[in-house]
Formats: C-alpha cells, structure tokens, sequence
C-alpha cells in the first residue's frame, strides 16, 4: 500500500483555493459572528462560556480515542488553572491535569513557536505513569525503531484490518523538523486551513507511540486560535470530530491513501468546523438561560446548597438529579437534600419527572429553558 507519506514529493500538500474559497469565506463569517456576540457579554457570562467550550474540548477529545475523563476533574482543573471562582471544586487526577495542562497550553499560548520541547512535554503531561492503558510506552521523546511497524489497526486478534502505516521512525526527525518549521514559519494561505492542513500532517507523521490524534486536535486548536489572535474559545472543534467519528477515521484512512492533493480533507474539515462553530449556540443558550434565572429571582432566598445544584442543572449535569444525587453534590444528608428539593418544588424552580420510589428525579422547570 502506497500512504500519501510514501508519495515522491511528500510534504508538498496541495489543494484547490478555487474548491474552497466559498465554504472558507462562509466559515469564516459565522466565525466572527460569534465572536462578536461573545465580545458582547459581560465579563462573567464570557468566562462561563470560555469554560463550558474548554471543557467540553478536553473530555470529547479523549473520548474520540475511546477515554472517559471525570467532567468534574476536568472542569475544575481548567477553573484552577484559569484563576476562576466558580464553587464546588474538587481533586484532579493527575492524568487530567496533564490533558488540561496540554489544552490551554495550546490555546493560551497559542503565539509562541511550537518546538520539538514543547511537543514532547505535552506528551508527557497525557502519560503522567508512563503508560496507555496497561502497556509501557516511550514518553516525552519521539517513537523508536522498536515500534514498527506503526499501525492503526482495528477487529479481532487474528482478523485485524490495517487502516494506516505510519512513516519508520527513523523518519520521524525530519518529518517533525520539517513540520514545524513550516507551521512556525509565514503562512501563505488562510490560518484556517492552516488548522487543518497541520492536523493532517502530524497525525501523519504519528510521531509519538500513542496520543498522536489528541496532539494533533491542540495543534489544529492552536492554529485556529492564531486565525482568531485569541485565546479565548467559544467553540469546540473535538466535540464536533466526536459526534462525527467515524466519517472523520474515514476521511483521515482516505487522504493518507491518496495523493498529496488534500482538497477533499480540507472541504471535510471546513464542514465539521462550520458545524462546530454553529453548534457553539447551545452554550450560549444556557448560559443565557442561567443568567436569566439568576435575575429573575435576584431577591428571593436559596442556600449555598441550592445555589450550587441549580448552577450545575444549567451546566449540564450528566444523568438524573436525584435525592442522593443532590446530596453528594452539596456535600449533605439525604434528609437534607430532600428538604431543598421539595422548596424548589413548591417553589416551580424544579419539577418532578415521571416515575417514583426510588426512581424519583427531578428537572429545571421549563420556564427557566428558553
């Protein structure tokens, strides 16, 4: 099999700027349309949605490769790091202050050059143990000659299907010398398409023995936040690749079989990032809608216990808000937590939803969801 790696002029990527200009100008519009709305907001509202966007780009990227992160770690981790006072933090995992130390590195820092060192001690923030999953790998240093052939494979022992090989390691200095001294360097064409000819490329090269695809999401991230000048995000490009996983494995085995025209690729990245930036709205309709809640009962009472549930409805609470739910949120007895609840109830902030028992849970009533 002939990989786009293996073809004569490699790295020499080409494209058609007549095929994209439409869909990068449209692209483009809505991204400065929501930056603009996002300007408009207050301080506080902006940072919520900073979070929020943050946030979600940490756990779908680890999700893309087949890992669940605590969203709790992870939100409370990118507060921290932030300076954010936002409540209810709790301990961090070390391994997912790596994946956030890695991520608003990316993002915060996104006008520094992007070295070799810097690479690698992203690396090493993702394998804190010097593992992926209960194998040894080589962290913080490009892969050796001891994992060739580099395969991304899938199915059963015996029956695997090889969607990609990777270049041999000896390979790797060069290719990553090259790399980045084109994605440090001027760039000729659009920051955008930077973004997704520079995920192209190091996912390519797949320098390192694992965590190559969740580097290669930070660097598109970067890139995209130098398109902006901002390192503020109000999108996630990973929660959108999550939704769409298996047409973006599909398109990426594609291009690496093909040729060095990577027109196709970039349309498929242009897409998923349009989709991203226009899926970006429902974070701003929460945050709306929890600042509209807030307003409207700017005089009435809640407890520091209803406070902080209340938020974290209007934050996306994964699964059922239940009596025992509440109760190790808020950090009390069972009885307790029943007791704030039934306020609420009787007060129309929350409802009960259908079943009862045990089953029992409750919602934000929906006047309070716009």
């Amino acid at each position: 099999m002939t990989y786009i790696h293996n073809r004569a002029n490699w790295p020499k990527l080409t494209w058609s700027r007549e095929r994209l200009a439409g869909q990068l100008a449209g692209v483009r519009h809505r991204q400065g349309r929501l930056i603009g709305r996002m300007e408009g907001l207050g301080f506080s509202l902006r940072t919520e949605a900073v979070l929020q966007t943050l946030t979600d780009d940490v756990l779908k990227s680890s999700e893309i490769e087949g890992e669940k992160l605590d969203r709790d770690q992870v939100r409370s981790s990118i507060a921290r790091r932030l300076g954010l006072d936002i409540g209810g933090l709790i301990p961090v995992d070390r391994h997912v202050e790596g994946v956030v130390e890695m991520m608003l590195d990316a993002t915060g820092n996104f006008a520094d050059p992007l070295t070799e060192e810097r690479l690698v001690a992203w690396h090493s923030a993702l394998f804190p143990t010097g593992r992926s999953g209960m194998h040894n790998i080589a962290v913080g240093r490009w892969r050796d000659a001891a994992s060739d052939p580099m395969q991304v494979v899938s199915g059963p022992i015996g029956r695997e299907k090889v969607h990609y090989q990777a270049p041999e390691a000896k390979r790797v200095p060069k290719e990553m010398r090259a790399f980045l001294k084109w994605f440090n360097g001027p760039q000729a064409g659009d920051p955008v398409l930077a973004a997704g000819v520079a995920h192209l490329w190091f996912v390519t090269i797949h320098p390192f023995e694992d965590g190559n695809g969740r580097i290669a999401r930070a660097i598109a991230d970067m890139a995209l936040a130098r398109s902006e000048n901002s390192k503020q995000r109000f999108y996630s490009m990973s929660a959108q690749i999550r939704l769409e996983r298996s047409a973006y494995y599909a398109m990426l085995e594609k291009t690496q079989r093909n040729g060095l025209d990577i027109t196709p690729w970039l349309e498929w990245f242009l897409g998923c990032l349009d989709r991203a930036i226009s899926g970006a709205g429902h974070i701003l309709t929460g945050i709306f809608d929890k600042a509209h809640f807030w307003e409207a009962h700017n005089h009435k009472p809640f407890n520091e216990r209803q406070r902080t549930v209340i938020n974290r409805l209007f934050n996306g609470l994964e699964g059922k808000l239940s009596s025992s739910k509440w109760a190790k949120l808020a950090k009390c007895s069972q009885d307790t937590a029943l007791r704030d609840i039934d306020d609420l109830v009787k007060r129309g902030v929350l409802v009960r939803e259908p079943g009862g028992g045990r089953s029992t849970s409750y919602a934000l009533a929906d006047r309070w969801r716009k």
